[in-house]
């Protein structure tokens, strides 16, 4: 059962936020924090709220974390350079400490979730005041007081199946682009993803909380609403909804403005909803559907709930219902056990789906799950030239792609200046493809016609059409 926190619950939190600005406002100059969130769009959403938080108890923001009087890393745990950058940077921070003693430093987030990673941080980084997990987010106010007031380490990193906290201030990233969490957690267990273990059991937030949330956005001028969960596919299911009546409900909303979400688990993705979306005006016609590989052995070590023929039979009928659709997806190459016969299906489901680009991965351990437990017999060198086939077999079907939006006219949210040539604009279709053109730059913020006239193998080329 879902743990929500209570009203009064919060209040206390709002008293804390107070507390500490009175302590701030004492100060000769009012502190600066550096809040840095590795990882996932869910962890630079937990982000915001961080900033929220802080700005509310009196704190200024730097990109930089030389000066800073409090420093705040919101972890990863989904792959292991994450993980050693993060040390990397504690390690630093131990000569900031020196120079000014009373700064704070808090690790957050996924990693710590972990109890290794914990007890590691505990031993070698004795300089970290603050060590706190993903279910006590919305205590940071009273951590903050506590440790200020005590000037002890404070750790709290509590067993919990997960919950969900609403009312926590928010300091966006973006009024043009806004994210918007509608669930938390995963059920899934997937044998190499340790998301379950860090971020709990599903969640979903409430129906009407969600949308008031994407109202009010569109109202404060955000031309895309991103709507995150490690599984949105799943949402609603234990409140009695899904996740095509929210998008529904948001796509009625008034306002010329952008749905995307992410992350799906193709298990889920159903005929209502893909039907959901394609009678969403509104909607993404972007499809991430992550596959993982294209043999049914190897997706039943990983326990994706799916076969090859499964997932075909899901892209047919999204290239039915959504004929315009960009498909992309996740490949991890190298899974314990996986043979070159398993790595040639990966690569012929490639060929068959035609993706529009592909985010890959070399299978990478993570202590806690089933797969570092598994045999790995295939050597690191051999899993670096399957990978390195698999870019050239993709490269193939994503130039194709690309080159088959030369000459349409497509909408474009425009973002901010481009990278292919100076003066030139940025921005994205509804499929979620980045296109560069010229334009004066107070079309940023707005949509606008492009007519696509040239095309690279990680962007488009377009002119704006007049008029």
């Amino acid at each position: 059962m879902t743990s929500r926190i209570s009203a009064e619950e919060m209040a206390i939190q709002r008293e804390y936020m107070k507390k500490v600005a009175q302590l701030n406002a004492e100060r000769d100059e009012p502190p600066i924090a550096h809040v840095h969130s590795f990882g996932c769009q869910q962890n630079v959403s937990d982000g915001e709220k961080i900033k929220g938080m802080l700005a509310e108890m009196g704190y200024g923001f730097s990109g930089d974390s030389d000066g800073a009087d409090l420093v705040l890393f919101n972890t990863c745990a989904v792959r292991e350079n994450a993980e050693d950058r993060v040390f990397g940077n504690l390690g630093a921070l131990k000569h900031n400490k020196r120079r000014k003693p009373d700064m704070l430093i808090g690790v957050c987030g996924c990693m710590v979730q972990q109890e290794h990673i914990t007890e590691r941080i505990k031993k070698s980084f004795p300089h970290v005041d603050m060590i706190f997990g993903t279910h006590v987010l919305h205590t940071l106010p009273q951590l903050i007081y506590e440790t200020l007031t005590t000037r002890k380490r404070h750790i709290s990193i509590p067993e919990s199946d997960g919950v969900i906290a609403e009312g926590i201030p928010l300091r966006r990233e973006s009024a043009l682009k806004v994210s918007i969490p509608i669930m938390y957690g995963c059920n899934n267990f997937c044998t190499y993803c340790i998301v379950p273990y860090v971020r709990g059991r599903e969640r979903s937030r409430a129906f009407e909380d969600v949308v008031s949330e994407a109202r009010q956005a569109v109202e404060n001028g955000a031309k895309e609403l991103l709507l995150l969960g490690q599984n949105v596919n799943s949402y609603g299911k234990e409140l009695g909804t899904s996740f095509a009546e929210l998008l529904r409900a948001i796509n009625a909303i008034d306002g010329e403005f952008r749905i995307c979400y992410m992350s799906s688990h193709p298990k889920d993705a159903t005929p209502e909803l893909i039907d959901a979306i394609a009678g969403c005006e509104k909607g993404t016609r972007h499809f991430h559907l992550p596959v993982q590989s294209g043999s049914s052995r190897i997706l039943k070590l990983m326990n994706r709930h799916y076969t090859r023929e499964d997932y075909l039979d899901l892209v047919r009928y999204v290239r039915e219902r959504v004929p315009d659709a960009a498909l992309t997806s996740d490949i991890i190459v190298g899974f314990p056990g996986e043979t070159y016969e398993d790595f040639k299906e990966t690569l012929s489901l490639i060929r068959e789906v035609r993706f529009d680009s592909l985010y890959t991965f070399i299978y990478s351990p993570r202590k806690g799950t089933k797969a570092a437990e598994m045999p790995d017999p295939v050597s690191a060198e051999e899993k670096g030239k399957w990978f390195r086939e698999l870019l050239e077999v993709q490269q193939e079907s994503g130039c194709a792609a690309y080159e088959g939006y030369i000459g349409r006219t497509m909408r474009v949210l425009c973002e901010g200046p481009g990278r292919t040539r100076d003066g030139c604009l940025t921005g994205k279709t509804q499929q979620n493809v980045i296109v560069d053109f010229d334009g004066d730059r107070s079309l940023i913020g707005s949509f606008v016609d492009v007519e696509i006239t040239g095309a690279l193998n990680w962007a488009l080329l377009g002119k704006i059409v007049e008029k």
